[in-house]
């Protein structure tokens, strides 16, 4: 219902465009086809089975648009479609309902203006063509009476929904208090508790206490799910060893890529073209004097680099400039040259030796490329073949050993990294793997390198907590970590009650050492700490954090540190963070109130005015809507819904 006043007037061009380029209309056009059973009604206003159908259909396609996959009805039920489809409508009937009682129109030139507006019937030159007009609703099968009286409908619904949403103001308090939230920073102070501050080092524990720890948490040590899967496969990898290349198609390969084999001399060129000669003349006796570099000139023209690279060149592509280019022995500049757009400094960064690979040298590399096409063609050729022997019976164990595949099996797990060279490294194969049942029957499926597969589920071994001998190990590091976070918690707390005693606490002045028995009081130390006791940590351990915003975040720290500083209340408090296995005490400094004279606090100040009044527009339409389908009498036909439910696919 939330969705009805969003879309406000653009509900009509959302109609139109519907029409237009889905052929499905939405919930406002109340006559496609003189209407049949109705799914609904509220009052007198009745919710045709048809306008359901095709909501339905086009808010499932707008779905499938935005997300890229196919959507079935069963999924659409799953997510709440049909529901919010159907609120949609009787929301709508309820408002219709509502203007008819009331008695609220819209005159001819509201609806005129509306019809002239819409894009769907724009002609050529971008104005309101009749000729279109009158297509769209002959394809849709309306009148134009039909038409524009459900425009009328759909605009007097519009002006009641205004007059029930619009022009609520938020409450300045309400907005001002949001704001602030918003904006306040804080200073804070953060230090790290790690292992080395453990007073003793973690002993290992015995082996009751492994295995308790092995049961206790026993999610991290059960082996996920597995789907064995048995398979035949085959790769122009594979196949290329056995393929057989004579000579004529080795040299028929080596011209197809003689570019590769047979380049000639070739220079790294860059080219800038000057608005006249003289400036030509003048930057290049400036290059030369080492006034100026040609770099610095490309960007006095107000030009990049890669605006005026042409890339590796040879003398023949470069023109009436190769020949001047190509005496260059060493990278440097020449010209200007005249060319076509006028005249050009050409700068040398670079000299390529030509490449000259004979037939004999290349064979090698051809023979190898070229066994891999031959062997990916071969494949091809044997798809249907391999497919037959499915069909007519052949298990993967067969078809191994009457053709060239090669038969395997691998335990899938969902979230494994495939091994290297595996099958599993292939996201085809993967895909097939995680979707097959015991009941599905082997097909040749390709490969992205040419090769193809056949699967084929033997078993799904649902997950199992592996046995503690097994994974021994893995307990007892698994405990010693447990253990240290366990260990540094409780230091955490102790140097919290420490740090906040010693802060709180009333410092004596020092007294400096006259002599025996003299003094000098310890700020780190409460006063009542015995000299045995565990020091507060000195300042210096701490590391300040100035204007810290809610949004923002500490490079070292994770992203809990800063919500933990924003959920204490006064300055002085520590709290601690538990968080990635580590250990942080945070201290908050400062409480910063918002400036809410600035510009940026202004901007935020619009938004959250803006976002809370549209928020209460929303939640006072929804009342007035579902008020409106009370005491308007909703009627809801079950039996016609789930008819149409099932047209849909």
């Amino acid at each position: 219902m939330k969705n009805l006043r969003t879309h406000g007037k653009s509900t009509i061009v959302w109609i139109l465009m519907g029409l237009m380029v889905l052929g499905l209309g939405g919930f406002g056009v109340t006559s496609f086809s003189g209407g049949s059973s109705a799914i609904g009604s509220v009052g007198d206003t009745k919710v045709t089975a048809e306008e359901y159908l095709r909501a339905l259909r086009s808010q499932m396609q707008s779905y499938q648009q935005q997300t890229g996959q196919q959507l079935s009805m069963t999924q659409a039920q799953a997510i709440g479609l049909p529901q919010a489809v159907q609120a949609q409508l009787f929301t709508a009937a309820a408002l219709e309902e509502q203007t008819r009682k009331i008695g609220i129109s819209v005159g001819d030139d509201r609806v005129r203006q509306t019809i002239l507006e819409a894009p769907a019937f724009r002609g050529p030159n971008g104005n309101f063509d009749r000729t279109a007009y009158g297509e769209v609703l002959r394809r849709e099968q309306m009148s134009e009476a039909e038409f524009e009286s459900a425009i009328r409908v759909e605009e007097a619904r519009m002006l009641l929904q205004r007059a029930v949403s619009d022009g609520v103001v938020a409450p300045k308090a309400m907005v001002d208090t949001t704001v602030q939230w918003l904006l306040e920073r804080r200073d804070i102070a953060w230090r790290e508790l790690t292992a080395d501050q453990l007073p003793a080092p973690i002993a290992d524990p015995d082996e009751a206490t492994l295995k308790a720890w092995h049961s206790a948490n026993a999610d991290r040590f059960t082996a996920p799910e597995l789907r064995r899967i048995s398979y035949v496969w085959l790769t122009p990898d594979m196949l290329a060893p056995d393929v057989q290349l004579d000579e004529a198609a080795l040299r028929a390969a080596y011209d197809a890529r003689i570019d590769e084999y047979q380049q000639p001399e070739r220079r790294m060129v860059s080219r800038l073209v000057m608005p006249s000669a003289n400036l030509a003349e003048t930057a290049r006796a400036d290059i030369e004097a080492g006034r100026l570099s040609f770099e610095q000139l490309v960007t006095q023209r107000g030009l990049t680099l890669d605006d005026v690279d042409l890339g590796e060149v040879s003398e023949e592509e470069l023109g009436d400039a190769g020949a001047e280019v190509f005496a260059l022995d060493q990278p440097g500049v020449v010209g200007p040259i005249q060319t076509n757009l006028g005249p050009a400094l050409y700068a040398m960064h670079a000299i390529l030796e030509p490449v000259n690979v004979s037939f004999e040298e290349a064979q090698d590399d051809l023979r190898g490329d070229a066994a891999l096409d031959r062997a990916a063609r071969m494949i091809e050729d044997r798809m249907q073949e391999y497919e037959d022997l499915l069909v007519g019976g052949a298990t993967l164990e067969e078809l191994a050993q009457d053709t060239d595949l090669q038969l395997g099996q691998i335990d899938l797990a969902a979230d494994s990294a495939p091994e290297g060279g595996s099958i599993a490294g292939y996201q085809d194969f993967r895909d097939l793997a995680n979707e097959v049942t015991e009941a599905d029957f082997p097909s040749i499926t390709r490969l992205d390198d040419g090769g193809v597969f056949a699967l084929r589920l033997d078993e799904i071994v649902p997950p199992a907590l592996r046995p503690f001998e097994e994974v021994r190990d893995e307990v007892l590091e698994d405990w010693r970590q447990g253990e240290a976070q366990r260990q540094l918690l409780a230091l955490a707390d102790e140097q919290r009650l420490l740090d906040a005693s010693a802060a709180a606490a009333p410092q004596p002045k020092s007294r400096a050492n006259t002599g025996a028995g003299g003094v000098v009081a310890n700020p780190a130390l409460p006063a009542e700490s015995s000299p045995d006791a565990t020091p507060a940590a000195p300042e210096s351990a701490w590391t300040s954090v100035a204007d810290l915003t809610r949004d923002g975040w500490i490079e070292e720290l994770p992203p809990e540190a800063v919500v933990h500083a924003f959920e204490m209340k006064e300055p002085g408090e520590i709290e601690i963070v538990d968080a990635q296995n580590r250990v942080i005490l945070v201290r908050l400094d400062a409480i910063n109130a918002a400036d809410l004279e600035g510009e940026d606090a202004q901007r935020v100040t619009d938004a959250v005015s803006s976002r809370i009044s549209e928020s209460l527009g929303a939640d006072i339409f929804d009342y007035y809507a579902r008020e409106a389908q009370r005491s308007g009498g909703l009627q809801v036909n079950q039996s016609t819904i789930n008819a149409v439910n099932t047209q849909v696919r």
